[in-house]
């Protein structure tokens, strides 16, 4: 069959390219921040602060970009569920890329003084926009032109997204580094990753050209049913369903940025451990994530969702104090398993999650309610959690209560997690695979 002259394979490849392109292009842009915010911008935004204050105010400007999220999500789910997927993806990538080209060249505090660390600010607001507009969009574009029976797949695929653009971020800031040294990054080599980021969107503006609109927004349109405002419809329609997909995603999203922007601080502040050493073990955790992220995915195919995605709770709760404990050995080898470790009991819940939580919805408010159950973690979870680590770091002196706080994320999630209503069709489809474990 044809549709705009291309075949539904190839509308179905391209939906899925143009999907990991455009997030793996939003989160290198963020996840290049919190590197920065770790390794720099406290001694160049926030000087003449105790080394703490600075560190927490480094991360407060992380945690403003989270609180922007869901304002994204909201703004561009609106006029995703109103106009399209793919018109509405195309502004996400130019937002995204335009606040982090410019914080590559924002002046530090000791060049214009107070004003460097509130236009990171605003500038980091503008990134947190870009970013919760773009989770919705392509999570549903790859999603709705895939296979019904591989739904789990096909949304995992704009996930990866995610260990990608984690890759790319830690892989360019550790070679500038080398190729700088320690002083010259923090003098001007940081600025390399952020401007490097206006060569990608080249890319992404290339891919998403191609795309075809999703088939499930575009019967939607022809039938008449776009809804007037989508953000009123989902919270009157489904507001059970947006809080409990925030409260979720606690166990992977609080967790995930501590092992991969509180870490640093921890192992080169308490535990003296050089820099260099974690961004690789980052890097080699990341990569991995190319293949556990699709897989469990996949797995959430033919075992269901919640069988999944709860398994992967329980073992992030588990590996809470072990974690540390090989954190705190100081021993290369050791260190490098808790990292690559704690990424991959992360993929096993980043995996379905995009579709345990698109399924939720229904398709004409799917991209806003998706979108704001998504980024209001952002707000109770992954923005906080560097903030809540970093303070019960300099109360107690140790990780004992960084690990107790990793479970209480794990216990609200599994709450969460068996409360979230199923969607239409889910239950027999759990049922099925239950039944029988082995088929597709």
């Amino acid at each position: 069959m044809s549709i705009q002259g291309v075949t539904r394979e190839q509308a179905v490849r391209r939906a899925t390219v143009a999907s990991v392109v455009g997030t793996t292009i939003e989160w290198y842009d963020f996840f290049l921040y919190g590197t920065a915010a770790a390794l720099v911008f406290p001694q160049l935004f926030f000087p003449g602060q105790v080394a703490f204050a600075g560190v927490l105010a480094a991360f407060g400007t992380q945690f403003v970009g989270f609180v922007a999220r869901p304002i994204g999500a909201a703004i561009f789910g609106h006029f995703g569920d109103r106009i399209g997927r793919k018109t509405t993806l195309m502004a996400t990538l130019f937002l995204m890329a335009f606040g982090t080209v410019l914080i590559g060249c924002l002046p530090t505090y000791q060049s214009i003084g107070v004003a460097a660390p509130v236009l990171l600010v605003v500038l980091r607001i503008i990134q947190g926009i870009g970013v919760g507009g773009e989770w919705g969009g392509s999570v549903l574009l790859s999603m709705e032109w895939g296979d019904q029976n591989r739904r789990g797949l096909s949304a995992s695929w704009p996930q990866i997204g995610v260990p990608l653009g984690l890759v790319l971020s830690t892989g360019v800031v550790r070679i500038t580094t080398a190729a700088t040294g320690t002083d010259g990054f923090a003098a001007y080599g940081w600025r390399i990753p952020f401007i490097l980021s206006i060569i990608l969107i080249g890319v992404g503006l290339f891919v998403r050209l191609r795309v075809i609109e999703s088939p499930e927004f575009d019967a939607v349109r022809k039938s008449n049913k776009v809804v007037r405002a989508p953000i009123i419809e989902v919270i009157r329609r489904q507001p059970r369903e947006i809080l409990l997909s925030a409260l979720v995603r606690t166990s992977e999203q609080a967790p995930f940025y501590l092992f991969i922007t509180f870490v640093i601080t921890y192992a080169t502040k308490q535990l003296k451990l050089d820099s260099n050493s974690i961004l690789d073990d980052t890097l080699i955790a990341a990569a991995l994530g190319l293949i556990s992220v699709p897989l469990f995915g996949r797995l959430s195919d033919r075992f269901g969702r919640r069988r999944v995605y709860g398994t992967g709770i329980v073992l992030t709760a588990l590996f809470a104090f072990p974690y540390f404990g090989l954190l705190n050995t100081r021993d290369a080898l050791w260190v490098g398993v808790a990292v690559v470790v704690s990424l991959i009991l992360h993929d096993i819940q980043y995996g379905p999650q995009a579709a345990l939580i698109a399924e939720s919805f229904d398709t004409d408010i799917r991209y806003t309610g998706a979108g704001l159950g998504y980024q209001l973690a952002s707000v109770v979870a992954g923005g906080p959690a560097p903030l809540i680590a970093a303070a019960l770091l300099a109360t107690y002196g140790n990780s004992t209560s960084i690990s107790l706080y990793i479970i209480l994320c794990c216990v609200i999630a599994m709450a969460a997690l068996i409360f979230l209503p199923r969607a239409k069709g889910a239950l027999a489809k759990d049922a099925a695979a239950a039944a029988t474990p082995g088929s597709p």
